[in-house]
């Protein structure tokens, strides 16, 4: 069994009060490491230790090129034990293997993609009235927390890590404490590359407890959060006391929104990886379909004959398609929203129960799951459900799309299938939300920014504006005319 420890100041450290969490395999329920279990204690010491590295100069004093040689090899290591960490994403979160080496992939571009940007030009200089050169530059903003979810364990961390470390800040890290292992991982590898003491830091706990310290702290400059919109709400508030700078990455309800002119078999196949991806765990997933009117019978009729041959199965079983879910609190939060559709007078037209068959018993796997003739007040129609349950709406016109496409208090993604691109590119200059595709559900890039319009969040990730997102701006004017001003006469 794993024993999985803390990282500060370049030490791995149990918990001060000596207490641990069992880490579960979500295939069938086994305990596969003991986590130590950091409280308030643990992540004011990590604090403290990322406020004197800060102060000290050792990693925002560095040459950019030098960050980026660190952020190089990380990459490199990384992609050497791929094969490994993938492994233990799937063991750790459930996800299938096939899914768990794409994030590794992914993560290890992203490092790759700040190490390569952190060298290049930025600020800029000013044309200003009087003799004198104005310019701006991009200062590290300080001591960043960071704070990742359970459905994207290591590459969540990616995405945080990655910019930070490039723009010069230190950081303390809090992983879920549900799916912590795939971060030890990586700050195995931060050590053996050598980043100086107290740059990188992690320590594992509760939300309330580590999570509500980093937001809480005046030593902290910046959080960077992602995770549900309650607790994001609770991190603005704790935020609030020094007026540190946040970024928040929250939840989704997207629609994907698929027209009678639409390739059918195109919309089908994104319409099913748009929702059963990583079991529905993504903030971004198509959770409500809608359907034009035309189609409506037609698109569901072969989109529930494909559902049911989705192959849900434990993630290290190269047949698998779609695995467990992360927990079993999570397992049961999925199964009552399902009976909710059921009591709303949705109509169950697939899935909607716990798989128990085949020795599947011990883990917590849902049947992919489809409701139609839902309504827009229904809770699965507005509310995060986390899993793989779709909620199918319909539509008559362009307009009725929109409206419905916007009917939640989220706005973080969607998407449109049409052959149309003038329709398409009027649906998605409507839609209300900050990442859209056409044609197309899910794909994410290094280079563009991530981030959600309404109650899915505030600022950016990834790209220059994730980079961004760790700097602060420093406006510099230098006199060209050094003389007195002569503004008093005596």
């Amino acid at each position: 069994m794993m024993q999985l420890k803390m990282y500060v100041n370049g030490e791995w450290l149990d918990a001060r009060s000596g207490k641990t969490r069992e880490i579960v395999n979500p295939a069938n329920g086994e305990t596969i490491a003991l986590a130590a279990e950091g409280d308030v204690e643990d992540a004011r010491h990590a604090i403290e230790v990322a406020r004197s590295a800060f102060d000290s100069g050792v990693w925002s004093d560095l040459p950019a090129a030098q960050r980026a040689r660190y952020l190089f090899a990380i990459a490199d290591k990384l992609e050497e034990r791929a094969e490994e960490i993938a492994w233990l994403e799937t063991l750790d979160n459930g996800k299938p293997l096939r899914e768990a080496r794409f994030d590794l992939a992914d993560a290890v571009a992203c490092f790759r993609y700040y190490a390569g940007l952190v060298t290049k030009p930025d600020g800029q200089t000013y044309h200003v009235s009087d003799p004198v050169q104005a310019m701006v530059v991009r200062e590290p903003v300080g001591v960043c927390g960071l704070i990742v979810p359970w459905n994207y364990p290591l590459l969540m961390a990616v995405w945080k890590i990655a910019p930070a470390l490039a723009a010069g800040n230190t950081i303390v890290f809090k992983p879920s404490e549900v799916t912590p292992v795939t971060a030890v991982k990586l700050f195995e590898i931060i050590d053996e590359v050598g980043i100086p003491k107290g740059v990188a830091n992690m320590v594992m706990g509760a939300g309330p407890t580590v999570g509500n310290e980093l937001a809480e702290s005046h030593l902290v400059d910046k959080i960077s959060f992602t995770g549900g919109t309650a607790t994001g709400r609770s991190i603005m508030r704790a935020a609030s006391g020094n007026i540190k700078k946040i970024s928040l990455e929250l939840g989704g309800k997207s629609p994907n929104i698929v027209f009678a002119d639409a390739d059918f078999e195109t919309a089908v196949d994104y319409a099913l990886f748009a929702i059963f991806a990583n079991q529905g765990q993504v903030c971004s997933a198509g959770s409500r379909l809608l359907l034009e009117e035309s189609i409506h019978d037609r698109f569901l009729e072969r989109l529930v004959e494909r559902a049911k041959q989705i192959r849900v199965g434990p993630g290290h079983d190269p047949k698998t398609e779609m695995g467990p879910l992360v927990s079993q609190a999570h397992l049961e939060k999925v199964l009552h929203y399902i009976e909710t559709g059921k009591a709303e007078g949705a109509r169950l037209l697939c899935g909607g129960n716990r798989i128990t068959a085949n020795g599947l018993d011990k883990g917590y796997f849902v049947e992919p799951t489809i409701f139609a003739d839902t309504t827009p007040q229904m809770r699965i129609v507005q509310e995060e459900i986390f899993g793989p349950v779709l909620a199918v709406q319909k539509f008559t016109d362009e307009a009725d799309a929109i409206r419905l496409a916007n009917d939640t208090v989220y706005g973080l993604a969607g998407g449109v299938f049409t052959q149309d691109g003038a329709k398409a590119m009027r649906v998605i200059k409507k839609l209300r939300a900050g990442i859209t595709w056409i044609n197309c559900y899910h794909p994410t890039y290094n280079e563009a920014p991530w981030g959600g319009y309404k109650q899915s969040g505030i600022g950016r990730g990834l790209g220059t504006f994730g980079f961004e997102e760790f700097t602060e701006v420093k406006q510099i004017n230098i006199n060209l005319q050094v003389q007195p001003i002569g503004w008093f006469e005596n």
